[in-house]
């Protein structure tokens, strides 16, 4: 209720602008404002112990910043990020637009974050004793060919914090990112990746699940090519997925052409059978986080009954607001009662 009441002032700001705002008031407590509600349902998925299955998507809080606030919200798991090796600005401003009509939300941000070390030193602050999972990528600056190098930057750095390290090779918003989810580009990273994962699991004797993060617009045939990579060099889970670059029902409207990836309402059916495709080429081996498109509890218990282990949201709490959490946690529940 309260956030129904805010969200016509907030609306009425720029994006960008009520994004900064958010993360301001979440790291003075505006969380606790926010009854969770009933909120337990726990699962076990790639050795982690989840209070609940619906998790907060990367992007929102890029930099650890609002790690406790968000812990409030009644979230089962965080994730952080997407974090570079070195801190970057990001795309020209502005780069974030909003498309209410639609309940979607387009943004070229570009991995504006303050670096590895920035966020390392504010997740250790934060004492955060919950699931959490950093996501990591490459500085725009990279050669696509030399991307690895970031990616075992990062890794190394966060490893000792991190719940679960999630590599994403999917925005379309860092030229070139793309193509590491096909082919030799694929085969390189992942076994490099998990040559150090095994490294310093080892070292620190315990195990930190490493996670491919892809884009939703993925064919049903990439999807299989994919998954055998995934399984063969022994990934412990996908999240499916991204934004994606087509513009389902918003062409026509404000904002609808803006460059970058498009999130919220419209990204549902392709978000949903993206999950289908990748969820059947696994076959059961591999655990998949569904995201995109959840703007209701059905839309989680969606994800659920299509084969998604967990679920992220983002634009949803932008239009919904933190109510979205327990409704997404108890409609997963509940369709997941009715199967068993």
């Amino acid at each position: 209720m309260l956030y129904q009441i805010a969200r016509p002032l907030l609306f009425s700001l720029p994006e960008e602008a009520v994004h900064e705002l958010t993360l301001a008031l979440l790291r003075k407590g505006l969380g606790k404002l926010y009854p969770t509600g009933t909120l337990s349902y726990p699962v076990e998925v790639m050795g982690l112990k989840f209070p609940n299955p619906v998790g907060l998507a990367a992007g929102l809080d890029k930099n650890g910043d609002c790690i406790n606030g968000l812990a409030a919200l009644g979230f089962g798991f965080l994730e952080v990020g997407t974090v570079t090796p070195r801190p970057q600005q990001g795309n020209p401003k502005p780069r974030m637009f909003r498309i209410p009509a639609a309940s979607a939300l387009i943004n070229r941000m570009g991995f504006n974050n303050h670096g590895v070390e920035y966020l390392v030193d504010a997740v250790s602050r934060s004492r955060f004793d919950g699931v959490l999972g950093i996501n990591i990528g490459k500085n725009a600056s990279t050669p696509v060919e030399q991307a690895v190098d970031d990616y075992l930057y990062c890794l190394d750095r966060v490893h000792g914090l991190a719940s679960y390290v999630v590599v994403n090779v999917s925005s379309p918003n860092t030229p070139g990112l793309r193509t590491l989810q096909h082919g030799a580009a694929l085969e390189e990273l992942l076994a490099t990746l998990r040559e150090r994962q095994t490294q310093l699991d080892q070292r620190a004797g315990r195990r930190v699940p490493l996670v491919i993060k892809i884009a939703p617009d993925n064919d049903a045939e990439a999807m299989a090519l994919m998954a055998d990579a995934f399984v063969q060099h022994g990934i412990d889970g996908i999240t499916v997925g991204n934004t994606t670059v087509t513009r389902p029902q918003v062409e026509s409207l404000p904002h609808g052409n803006e460059a970058g990836g498009l999130s919220g309402q419209p990204l549902k059916p392709l978000a949903d059978q993206a999950l289908v495709n990748m969820v059947g080429a696994l076959g059961g081996r591999i655990p998949v986080i569904g995201v995109g498109g959840i703007l209701t509890g059905e839309d989680a218990a969606d994800k659920q009954r299509a084969g998604a282990a967990l679920v992220q949201l983002y634009t949803g709490l932008i239009y919904r607001g933190p109510s979205l959490v327990a409704e997404a946690a108890n409609a997963w529940a509940k369709a997941a009662r009715s199967q068993q």
